[in-house]
Order: C-alpha cells, then sequence, then structure tokens
C-alpha cells in the first residue's frame, strides 16, 4: 500500500466528523501506542529524565530513560537502582494530564476494545474496563524469570517501592535483587524485548477477549482509532488497522499523530487523519460535546 497524508492541519470539521463517527459506530477498536501516553505527559526525556535521573546522568552518561534502560550496569545493584525508580515514576506515579480520562469520557458508553503496547498501565488508572485491555507488550508492574522457567508473572509494587527508598549511591541493598521462586534464578520486568518475554495466562486471556471482539463486530460499522503509534511495531497495531478497514466497507480507520497521521491510499475514503496532539483533539472533542471529567 503506498501511503499518502491527508490531512496536515486539524481542523474544526475533521474533529466534529470524528465525534460523528464515534457516535454511530457500532464497535471501537482503540490502538493506542508511546504517542499517547507521551501527549498525557510521561515524556522519557529532558524536564522529567532530569528530575528523577539526574545522578544516574551524571555517572553513566545516558540522557534519557529508554537509553538508561538498556545501559550495560556492572551490578544486579545497580541495575534495580535505575529500574525500580524507573518503575516508580512511569507505572506507579499519576499520570500528569487528564488524556486518558478525556479518552473515557468519549467512548464510555460505547462497545470498545483496547490493543496497547504501552506498559504504563495509564488505562486502567483512568477508570477503564481492565477486561477490554490488551497489552500486548508486558507490564511494567510484573516481574518474571529471566530464564524463563515458567510461563508465571509477579506483582512488583511492594519490592519496587522497597528498593526505591532503601537505594543509596544508586544501588540497591542486595538482599532485595529480586529471584525467582520458582527456579531462584534472577527476575527481569515483562516486557518484551527478545525471546524470554512471559506471556502469562492473563495475556492469552486478553488476547483471546481482544480477538473475539473483532471477530463479533468483523462486518459491522467498526471505528479503528489509532492513537500515537509509531513504526516500531507496526504489525501489532497499525497496520492490522489498515487492513481490517480496507476488508471492510463500513469501517473507519481514525489516526492521531503529532506529524505521523498517515494512511494507504486505498483506504482514504474510510480515513480521517489528523496531524495534532492528540491532547489538544481529544479535549476540543469534550469541549464541542460538552462532556464534563
Amino acid at each position: 500500500m503506498s501511503l499518502r497524508n491527508i490531512q496536515t492541519t486539524q481542523t474544526k470539521d475533521l474533529v466534529k466528523k470524528l465525534i460523528w463517527e464515534i457516535d454511530r459506530a457500532d464497535a471501537i477498536v482503540i490502538g493506542a501506542g508511546a504517542g499517547l501516553s507521551t501527549s498525557a505527559g510521561f515524556t522519557y526525556s529532558r524536564e522529567r529524565f532530569s528530575k528523577y535521573f539526574s545522578d544516574f546522568e551524571k555517572k553513566y552518561g545516558f540522557h534519557d530513560m529508554y537509553t538508561g534502560g538498556f545501559y550495560p550496569y556492572q551490578t544486579l545493584e545497580e541495575y534495580w537502582a535505575y529500574w525500580s525508580r524507573y518503575i516508580e515514576v512511569n507505572r506507579y506515579q499519576d499520570i500528569p494530564k487528564p488524556v486518558y480520562k478525556d479518552l473515557l469520557g468519549l467512548i464510555k458508553d460505547k462497545e470498545y476494545f483496547i490493543i496497547t503496547t504501552n506498559v504504563d498501565h495509564c488505562f486502567q488508572k483512568a477508570g477503564f474496563d481492565k477486561k477490554r485491555l490488551f497489552y500486548t507488550q508486558g507490564d511494567y508492574g510484573l516481574l518474571q524469570c529471566s530464564v524463563p522457567c515458567c510461563q508465571k508473572t509477579y506483582d512488583n509494587k511492594e519490592i519496587i517501592s522497597r528498593m526505591v527508598k532503601e537505594q543509596k549511591d544508586m544501588r540497591i541493598p542486595t538482599e532485595l535483587i529480586p529471584k525467582c521462586p520458582v527456579c531462584k534464578k534472577p527476575m527481569t520486568v515483562n516486557l518484551r524485548s527478545d525471546n524470554h518475554f512471559v506471556e502469562d495466562e492473563g495475556w492469552h486471556k486478553a488476547a483471546s477477549r481482544y480477538n473475539n471482539f473483532i471477530q463479533q463486530y468483523k462486518n459491522r460499522n467498526v471505528l479503528f482509532l489509532e492513537l500515537g503509534v509509531g513504526y516500531n511495531t507496526p504489525g501489532i497495531i497499525k497496520y492490522p488497522f489498515w487492513q481490517m478497514t480496507a476488508q471492510n466497507p463500513k469501517a473507519v480507520y481514525v489516526c492521531l499523530n503529532n506529524g505521523e497521521a498517515v494512511c494507504p491510499q486505498e483506504i482514504e475514503k474510510q480515513a480521517i487523519c489528523i496531524n495534532s496532539d492528540i491532547e489538544d483533539v481529544l479535549k476540543s472533542m469534550r469541549l464541542i460535546k460538552n462532556i464534563d471529567l
């Protein structure tokens, strides 16, 4: 499919059209990427990075949280000092801006399902139904065996909180290094980065619910609402949304992405692409519909 940028600026008419399509849709499938959380204030560099990681930046020389996650720390004490702080600010802290709540206000009365590559738990923190969520790439709030010896995950809130509170000089106490309760090997965060990623029972149940939802509304008026999805893993959300739209003449594809709102030429008559910050678009929609948070 050839790409065509069919809109370069947000217009009031486009926003109104999007509201109309949401109202008439039988179902809404939301695909969310990193751009949605960025718009909500979960940025990984600059002021927010310096606020929480200036000591790591000074010692190790990296300048954003993402790079710090891949740094080859010499010890597990250093590794978990960084990652515990990282998880604390990106998983357990409140969302800085009401972007997710704006989205919920717009679609809460519709049949919806969400597939996301985000691992920051923002949807559930904002009040979305957890049974309508499929976190494909894991969850900052879960640990797994690094081997892995089994397909199990474990809640990490308590141990992460202790690591953050008890770390000194960018190291945690050795006794806080998490070990797999089954094989006693070191644990790691449940994030898809290689073939060691654990797809636990909850992951498979969510995948099944998502696939069932897609099949249930396969030939009906479906709105595929893509929010902040880039090209790191387009095969999870973007390409399937394009394909499902092309296969269903009743479907509508919507792309909200600041600077990267495009669609294939083959589906442009079924598409709404808005190159603008997601926060601004959702706020405009909420004001037009007069929805209170």
